[in-house]
C-alpha cells in the first residue's frame, strides 16, 4: 500500500481517484459478443461458453436431477449456515415491503402509491475461483419478497460443465428453478435479448468482472434496466489509535482478495496505527491462499494519514466507499457523520465479512463513488411504484381553478381545457 501523510485538500480528488481502464477496446469486444447473442441466440451461447469456459454445453438449463445431486454434495454444516444467513436477510428485507395507503391531500382528492413487482428479473452469479452463492441470497430473497413472477439465474459452468453445488442448493432453497449454465457477457446478452432457451427479462442484477459490468452498462443504454452501475469491489476503513491493527489488516485483506482490481483504503489519524497495520498485513498475507491476487490489489491501494477525525470523515464522504468500516473510538458518533457510503460497519467486532454473508443487510452495493447517489439493492430494487389519484366532483371544484391558472401560465391551453370543460359540466 502506498502511504500518504497529511495531504492538502486540493489534492484529494486526484488522491481518491479509482484506477481507470480504457473502455474503448473493452466496449468493442463486449459489443461483438452481445451482437452475436442477439443474432444467433443459443448457438452463440454455446460458442462463447466453449471459448471462455472450455465447456461444450449439451443442455443450457440446469435439470432437476442436477439440482438434487448438488444438494447431496453440500455439507450439512454449510446448508445450516446458508439457512441461518437467509433467515437474517429475510428478516431485514421483509420490513421493506410496503402496503399501499390512500392519502387525502384535500377534501375530495385521494392519492396513493402502490409497489408492483418487476415481472421478469435476471440474476447474474459469478462462478470461477469464487462461486458467490451468497449473492443468490442477497438477490433472490428480496426478489421473492417483492413477488417477481419470473426469476432466472445465470452462472458460468466449471470444467465439468456443471455449476458449483452450493450455487444450485442456494438457488433451489430460495425458490429459483430456472437456472442456466451460462456466464460472462453472453449471459448478460441472453437475459437482455432472450434466446431459444433463456427468456428475456426486464431488469438484470448481480456483480461481475469488467466484461460483465461493461455488458450490463451497454444493454442499459438500449433500454434494459440494471441494478446499478458497479465497478471493482472496495472498502475504506477509518482507524485511530484505539483500533486493533490485526482486525484492520484482516478487513483490508478480506476485501483485496476479491480481485486484482479491488481497492482498499485506510484512513487514520495515527501514524503508528498505519505502521502496525502494514506489519499485520504482511504477517497475515503469507498464510492466505489468494495472496497473489491480494498483492496486486494492494498495489492499487492507499493508506492516508489525516490530522483529525472530522477531516478524516470529510475525506471518506468524498471517496464514498462501497463498504466503510469505523474501527475507532466513538464509532457510533462517527457513523452519524457518514453521508456517502454503500454500507457502514460500526466498531471493532463488525467486520465487512459479516455484511457480505449473514448479518441481514444486502451486499450488492454501489461502487466507484456511486454511493453519492445510489443505494444498495433492496426490495425496492425489484418493484416499480405506480401513483394513483381519484378526484371527486367536490375535489375538482376545489382544485380546478389552481390547475387552470398554472396551465395557462405555462401556455398549455389544452391542459386548462381538460379541467375547464369538467367545471362547466358542474355548472362552475
Amino acid at each position: 500500500m502506498q502511504i500518504i501523510k497529511y495531504p492538502d485538500k486540493k489534492d484529494w480528488t486526484e488522491l481518491l481517484r479509482r484506477p481507470v481502464t480504457d473502455s474503448t477496446v473493452l466496449e468493442r469486444k463486449v459489443g461483438k459478443i452481445l451482437n452475436s447473442v442477439l443474432r444467433k441466440g443459443d448457438k452463440a451461447l454455446r460458442k462463447y461458453t466453449k471459448k471462455f469456459d472450455g465447456v461444450l454445453l449439451d443442455a443450457i438449463q440446469v435439470s432437476e436431477e442436477e439440482i438434487r445431486e448438488a444438494s447431496d454434495q453440500v455439507a450439512g454444516e454449510l446448508k445450516e449456515a446458508i439457512q441461518l444467513a437467509a433467515a437474517n436477510i429475510e428478516t431485514f428485507h421483509r420490513v421493506q415491503v410496503q402496503e399501499p395507503e390512500w392519502i387525502v391531500t384535500m377534501p375530495g382528492i385521494m392519492c396513493s402509491r402502490k409497489a408492483l413487482p418487476i415481472e421478469k428479473v435476471g440474476l447474474y452469479i459469478p462462478g470461477g475461483s469464487a462461486p458467490l452463492f451468497s449473492t443468490i441470497l442477497m438477490l433472490g430473497i428480496p426478489a421473492r419478497l417483492a413477488k417477481c413472477k419470473e426469476i432466472i439465474l445465470c452462472s458460468p459452468p466449471g470444467a465439468e460443465g456443471k455449476l458449483h453445488p452450493a450455487i444450485l442448493f442456494t438457488a433451489h432453497f430460495v425458490g429459483i428453478s430456472k437456472i442456466f449454465k451460462v456466464g460472462g457477457v453472453q449471459a448478460i446478452g441472453a437475459m437482455a435479448y432472450g434466446t431459444e432457451t433463456i427468456p428475456k427479462v426486464h431488469k438484470i442484477f448481480g456483480p461481475g468482472n469488467q466484461f460483465v459490468t461493461c455488458a450490463k452498462q451497454m444493454v442499459q443504454k438500449e433500454g434494459l434496466a440494471i441494478d446499478m452501475p458497479a465497478g471493482p469491489s472496495e472498502v475504506a476503513i477509518f482507524a485511530d489509535e484505539y483500533a486493533d491493527a490485526s482486525f484492520v489488516a484482516a478487513d483490508l485483506l478480506s476485501q483485496a482478495e476479491h480481485g486484482t482490481d479491488s481497492q482498499v483504503l485506510l484512513v487514520s489519524t495515527d501514524e503508528i496505527c498505519v505502521e502496525n497495520v502494514q506489519f499485520e498485513i504482511q504477517k497475515q498475507l503469507s498464510e492466505l491462499p489468494r495472496k497473489d491476487i491480494i498483492i496486486r490489489a494492494l498495489a492499487n491501494s492507499k493508506a492516508i494519514v489525516i490530522k483529525d477525525p472530522d477531516e478524516a470523515m470529510e475525506l471518506l464522504n468524498e471517496y464514498a466507499p462501497e463498504h466503510l468500516i469505523l474501527a475507532c473510538h466513538n464509532a457510533d458518533e462517527m457513523a452519524e457523520k457518514v453521508t456517502n457510503a454503500g454500507s457502514v460497519f460500526i466498531g471493532p467486532y463488525s467486520p465487512e465479512s459479516v455484511g457480505d454473508y449473514a448479518s441481514g443487510t444486502n451486499h450488492t452495493l454501489p461502487t466507484n463513488g456511486y454511493a453519492k447517489s445510489y443505494s444498495g439493492v433492496s426490495v425496492d430494487s425489484f418493484v416499480k411504484k405506480i401513483t394513483y389519484q381519484k378526484v371527486s366532483k367536490e375535489g375538482l371544484s376545489q382544485i380546478g381553478k389552481t390547475v387552470e391558472l398554472m396551465a395557462e401560465a405555462e401556455g398549455l391551453q389544452a391542459h386548462k381545457n381538460a379541467v375547464s370543460i369538467r367545471l362547466a359540466r358542474l355548472g362552475m
